[in-house]
């Protein structure tokens, strides 16, 4: 009786998906950080269109949108520093 080991059959590789030209197709468009995270969250939330047959992007880019807005309504509630006073000897 021998003791080695039969060697595993190589595996192969898994086989290309067909070509499929009404398949979804990712636009891979860039997107740069903004530095705001909920903006940059809504951005990143558009590629989830990427993976949607067309049908699907409408309510995808109706949560951004909202998304978006709410974020743009926050900054607007947001108290900001104080503006600088202004001198009154610069009028001109």
């Amino acid at each position: 009786m021998s003791d080695t080991v039969p060697e595993a059959e190589p595996e192969s590789p898994a086989p290309e998906p067909e070509y499929d030209p009404a398949a979804p197709a990712p636009l891979a468009v860039p997107r740069t950080p903004t530095g705001n995270a909920e903006v940059d969250a809504q951005l990143d939330r558009l590629g989830d269109a990427d993976h949607l047959a067309t049908d699907g992007h409408l309510e995808v880019y109706e949560d951004v949108h909202r998304g978006l807005r709410d974020a743009l309504t926050a900054l607007d509630a947001r108290p900001g520093p104080p503006a600088p006073p202004t001198p009154y000897g610069n009028r001109h």
